[in-house]
């Protein structure tokens, strides 16, 4: 039988096993950077490596339209989102979001955050301990609520960040996670809609400039306005994100906690270092573990091919832990990022490509600001690490330290 005609083992059962490490397992046996495989009954093609990037992200090869299943629409992007979208009409779409890639906006969300953080901290002091993944979602929340123009009480602040968290801890499971997390999108995505219909009928004013204003008054390639609750999509697909950077403080206590040689360049304000900080906790900590997208026709890729609608499917875990690409890619050391630039294909914690005219997320500019600042902070602030579990399960996708870091003792930031 033709290698290319031999029938595919379906893998599914072993991706949802083996989680972060599914990929990077089948791409070791097969001593390569292809694997064919099939996964949810359709014949996959995975890949990795900056070439595989470029491969990915041409939409003369791979469709993300109707490539993401609905139980990841229904939790985490949301239907009808511009992430669902090919060709003009995410094009269109897409310029909701660029204005995010500019400076202005990075420094202007990332004070919001700023601010809300150092309001939080005399509460954390007021208390022995407190779960760092918690308090900072909330902090997030506030923060990009009050940088969007979105209203929210301070009351309703930890209820929102949960239900944030819970879309994205619930995307990739089935059972109770799951649950929770639809039930959390049905409820943001309808305080959002009526906010939505409130600005388009006078009774709600939107900040001049906002996100808010935008995706109210926001026109798709047909020329017609969003619906309400594809409003209300396009609105959480800025906050949601926002406040998933929780998972990254997260990891950013655990490295600071593990290697603590990093909080000295950090609390003293070296802004080189801050940046490749940033760019080590997001290549080195488990957050996406892969992307797909659907075959745009037949496709091969180094003697490996896929037909036309098969899933292609990019190992960003694994490319980000690539060997060939970083050396030592187990090692946390952010001073890699300041001995040689690296390439926007390199590096692909938020997918590959342009940002501008592909599918890469256009905030990953405010991730890293974001983090730098949040790095910082902690890097500053007095705290203990009690005796907790930190382990973190690379079969949990998303997954986070056991114990969602748990700070004891916090004091204000010095200096």
């Amino acid at each position: 039988m033709d290698v290319l005609s031999r029938p595919l083992t379906d893998r599914t059962l072993p991706l949802l096993a083996e989680g972060y490490a599914w990929l990077p397992n089948r791409m070791r046996d097969a001593a390569g950077s292809v694997v064919r495989t099939r996964i949810m009954g359709r014949p996959a093609l995975a890949l990795r490596g900056p070439d595989a990037v470029r491969f990915f992200y041409d939409e003369r090869n791979v469709h993300r339209h109707r490539a993401i299943p609905e139980p990841v629409l229904g939790t985490l992007f949301g239907h009808g989102a511009v992430h669902t979208l090919d060709g003009a009409a995410h094009r269109v779409r897409k310029e909701l979001f660029l204005p995010l890639l500019e400076p202005a906006a990075v420094s202007g969300l990332t004070d919001h955050v700023v601010a809300a953080w150092d309001k939080a901290v005399p509460g954390w002091s007021a208390r022995d301990s407190v779960v760092l993944f918690d308090e900072a979602a909330t902090v997030l929340t506030r923060g990009v609520h009050r940088w969007a123009g979105i209203p929210l009480d301070d009351g309703d602040a930890a209820a929102t960040a949960r239900d944030m968290t819970a879309m994205v801890d619930g995307f990739a499971t089935a059972g109770p996670r799951h649950l929770r997390a639809r039930r959390a999108r049905s409820r943001q995505e309808e305080r959002l809609a009526r906010l939505v219909r409130d600005v388009r009928s006078g009774q709600v004013t939107a900040p001049a400039g906002s996100v808010l204003e935008r995706v109210c008054g926001h026109r798709d390639a047909d020329g017609e306005p969003l619906d309400e609750k594809t409003a209300a999509v396009e609105l959480l697909n800025v906050v949601r994100p926002t406040t998933a950077l929780a998972w990254f403080v997260a990891f950013t206590a655990h490295a600071l906690h593990r290697w603590p040689g990093n909080r000295a360049p950090l609390a003293d304000g070296d802004v080189a270092f801050a940046t490749a900080f940033a760019h080590e906790v997001r290549r080195f900590y488990p957050f996406v573990p892969f992307l797909g997208g659907l075959a745009a026709r037949d496709l091969f890729w180094r003697g490996a091919w896929v037909p036309a609608g098969g899933l292609v499917v990019l190992d960003v875990y694994g490319q980000n832990h690539d060997e060939a690409l970083w050396g030592d890619p187990y090692a946390f050391r952010p001073r890699r990022f300041l001995e040689r630039p690296v390439a926007r294909d390199e590096l692909v914690p938020q997918g590959g490509g342009d940002p501008a005219a592909g599918h890469r997320c256009p905030g990953e500019g405010l991730t890293v600001g974001l983090l730098e600042a949040l790095a910082a902070q902690l890097a500053r602030m007095e705290y203990t690490v009690p005796e907790q579990n930190l382990a973190i399960s690379l079969h949990r996708v998303p997954t986070l330290p056991h114990s969602g870091v748990v700070l004891a003792g916090v004091g204000r930031a010095a200096g």
